[in-house]
């Protein structure tokens, strides 16, 4: 991972990270009550897996997709087109909440976060679109206004931890394709509940194990952009 370019100051403005999914089934039902803090000063992440006390921690179909960032600008955004007052950025359940940073541009991006104690390294995958809980937990027309402002759905390439406030932003130069082993989880990360432990191990049948090779995918260096206006 060395080599890091574009380096750009931003703040990490909320860290959130749930054990449990609380939007299910109808949203005119309303959400799940919370399962302790969700919002965070700090939060961990491993390599391939996540972040440690997450939901999606070490879950297979968020593989690639464990961990989401959102630009506030996109709420404020929102709430200017609305005409509401400020909205919870937090009923957006991302995990990383950004000001400074055009997150929804970070499709197919190496990039790395630092607030102070070493660079965490992400690859942005895939948008995290909207969905029709927003119209309910956000405010009414929420869903439509954030299409193309969702955010974006990573995964960490290294372990680390981030905090709240100042952060530095570095895309990734170009590093040849290599291999690495997919991590397990560590046993004290497997999260304390019975029916999250069982979920977790269907996944590592063997926690320890050094599990599959995957390929690092290719990518180019990119110049630093700036917000655009919207």
């Amino acid at each position: 991972m060395s080599g890091a370019v574009a380096a750009q100051r931003i703040e990490i403005v909320m860290l959130h990270a749930s054990p449990t999914h609380r939007y299910e089934g109808r949203p005119r039902s309303g959400a799940l009550p919370a399962d302790g803090p969700e919002e965070h000063a700090e939060l961990r992440f491993r390599a391939g897996l996540g972040i440690v006390g997450d939901r999606h921690f070490n879950a297979r179909a968020h593989r690639h997709a464990s961990v989401t960032l959102f630009a506030i600008e996109s709420l404020e955004h929102v709430a200017t087109e609305l005409g509401t007052p400020p909205l919870d950025v937090a009923a957006t359940r991302r995990n990383i909440i950004l000001r400074g940073l055009d997150v929804d541009r970070l499709r197919g991006v190496d990039f790395s976060l630092d607030t102070g104690a070493g660079p965490v390294a992400f690859r942005g995958n895939r948008p995290c679109n909207p969905c029709a809980w927003m119209d309910v937990e956000l405010a009414e027309g929420a869903f439509r206004a954030l299409r193309g402002r969702g955010g974006m759905r990573c995964e960490p390439l290294t372990d680390g931890t981030l905090q709240l406030g100042a952060a530095t932003f570095r895309t990734l130069t170009h590093r040849a394709a290599q291999f690495r082993p997919l991590p397990a989880p560590r046993r004290a990360e497997l999260g304390s509940s019975a029916a999250s432990n069982r979920r977790i191990l269907v996944a590592h049948p063997r926690a320890g194990s050094p599990g599959r090779l995957l390929p690092w995918r290719v990518t180019q260096t990119l110049r630093p952009f700036a917000m655009p206006p919207r």
